[in-house]
């Protein structure tokens, strides 16, 4: 191959590496700028009002109204709570306490995520024991997406404890009028759980970390082309 040959080969190579990590640099910010909308949608519905349990129930499409705050009044179906297992608070794991809400003033049942308590890795078939107030009582929350999905051996679960609570499948188990939508329950520790949710955050940061490294890397092909192949060959004309 000859040195002008090497030269446009070289050169060509590097042009396609600037092309291509510039346009994964874009495309980083791009997944950026959706993720903003997505984080400034979040903070819009957790600054609105409350919403109450009646207007809760009302809601056409709960999903539209996803981190809002709800402010409910009901019934603890303590007899139906299922206790969720391999769900971490803090970095320890334990169980997170799912109890329906028979609401006030209807039939409308909603799943409470209550809180999360601690395993008992002695004896894994047993449950904590819990201070389930009985009556009325009033809850704060906040509507939020459908648990994530682990993984699980067999068919349908059943039981006290399980790893995963499907609406729809919970629904048809107990014959409960279950809202499609869940509420977490947010406040000080109390009943013997934690409440120390996660924040609803769309990780906007680390796609402006991935889009500097690869601006960055793209403008490191620039710098060590431009040596190389330009001010090297200027001040060292023989050895290029």
């Amino acid at each position: 191959m000859t040195a002008r040959s090497k030269f446009w080969l070289i050169t060509l190579s590097a042009l396609l590496a600037i092309a291509v990590t510039l346009a994964l640099g874009r495309w980083q910010l791009s997944r950026a700028a959706q993720k903003q909308a997505v984080q400034a949608s979040i903070d819009e519905k957790t600054g609105s009002p409350p919403l109450s349990g009646p207007a809760l129930a009302s809601l056409p499409d709960p999903a539209q109204e996803m981190y809002r705050g709800v402010s409910l009044r009901g019934r603890w179906l303590a007899e139906r709570t299922v206790f969720l297992d391999n769900r971490p608070m803090n970095g320890k794991p334990g169980l997170y306490v799912v109890t329906p809400m028979k609401l006030e003033g209807g039939e409308a049942v909603i799943l409470v995520q209550r809180g999360w308590a601690a395993r008992n890795f002695v004896d894994r078939t047993s449950v904590p024991t819990l201070d389930t107030p009985a009556g009325v009582v009033e809850i704060q929350g906040r509507i939020v997406p459908p648990l994530s999905k682990l993984y699980e051996l067999g068919g349908t679960e059943t039981g006290l404890i399980r790893q995963n609570l499907d609406i729809a499948q919970f629904r048809a188990e107990t014959g409960l009028p279950l809202l499609a939508v869940w509420v977490q329950q947010t406040g000080a520790a109390s009943e013997g759980l934690l409440r120390e949710w996660p924040l609803a955050r769309t990780g906007v940061d680390k796609n402006y970390g991935y889009a500097f490294q690869w601006f960055g890397l793209s403008g490191l092909i620039v710098i060590l082309y431009v040596w190389f192949q330009i001010v090297r060959r200027f001040i060292y004309p023989k050895r290029a």
